[in-house]
């Protein structure tokens, strides 16, 4: 019998968000190092990746045995602006000496077909899971996710589609109400097969819809369906403007 999803943990900062995701990555880090020698990420864009600036010079992060993929992509060319690779490229990655190798990019040889596309970085996540672990769906160490206004996460939006997929492991759209409209994203059944998944959500434009995910989870809404399987993790990093409305509790954090 399957046990049901841990409750998510809340931690709310008046200052030194950053610096608490930072302790956090790393210390998960140096689990998933010990116990099989690498240690694979997600990432989404937006916000995110300027929350992560702590890892850059920290002598603690392992970058040769980081695998990152992006948890989802705007179907653009990997240096557009609107590239999630491409922010994470330069707020991060240009500024650390992770190999080229280790970053799982969109293949930009299939940009004019989403099918195509999605396939073959489902492919590569296949790659890099199925041959290591046993599992149905791949299991991230980590996944680090952001919210927009309305409640989505990756390209998960409110009311689409996509919510009820329960099968492949990365998925295409082509109407995402965000521009640009096409993209990919990973699927619930990626998300909530992670050992931990932390969103970061900072500043009071997200005070009603963090409450609405955490304090109404029956609504529904695209970012209170993620929810990891026993015995995955569930972590909010949010700051106090963001957290203002809250009434779920929240944890202290200890690094």
């Amino acid at each position: 019998m399957h046990q049901p999803p841990n409750p998510p943990t809340v931690y709310s900062f008046s200052t030194g968000l950053s610096s608490a995701l930072t302790s956090f990555i790393v210390k998960a880090q140096k689990e998933s190092i010990e116990k099989k020698g690498r240690f694979t990420v997600a990432l989404s864009g937006g916000s995110l990746p300027k929350q992560l600036k702590g890892l850059i010079n920290n002598p603690g992060v392992r970058w040769d045995k980081w695998q990152v993929f992006y948890a989802d992509e705007r179907v653009v060319p990997l240096d557009h602006p609107d590239s999630n690779h491409h922010l994470c490229a330069t707020e991060i990655f240009q500024r650390v000496p992770i190999p080229p190798a280790n970053i799982h990019t969109l293949d930009p040889a299939f940009l004019d077909d989403l099918e195509e596309l999605s396939d073959a970085y489902e492919k590569e996540l296949i790659r890099e899971f199925a041959q290591k672990d046993s599992a149905r769906f791949p299991v991230f160490d980590l996944i680090l996710l952001g919210i927009g206004s309305d409640g989505h996460t990756c390209s998960l939006f409110p009311g689409h589609e996509l919510l009820v997929e329960e099968d492949r492991w990365v998925a295409y759209l082509e109407d995402s109400p965000k521009p640009p409209p096409k993209r990919i994203t990973f699927t619930y059944p990626v998300l909530n097969h992670a050992a931990r998944v932390a969103f970061v959500a900072t500043g009071e434009g997200k005070a009603d819809v963090l409450s609405a995910i955490l304090d109404r989870p029956e609504g529904g809404l695209p970012a209170s369906r993620v929810r990891p399987v026993h015995p995955g993790q569930l972590y909010w990093f949010v700051d106090d403007n963001a957290s203002a409305k809250l009434q779920y509790p929240k944890s202290s954090f200890s690094a």
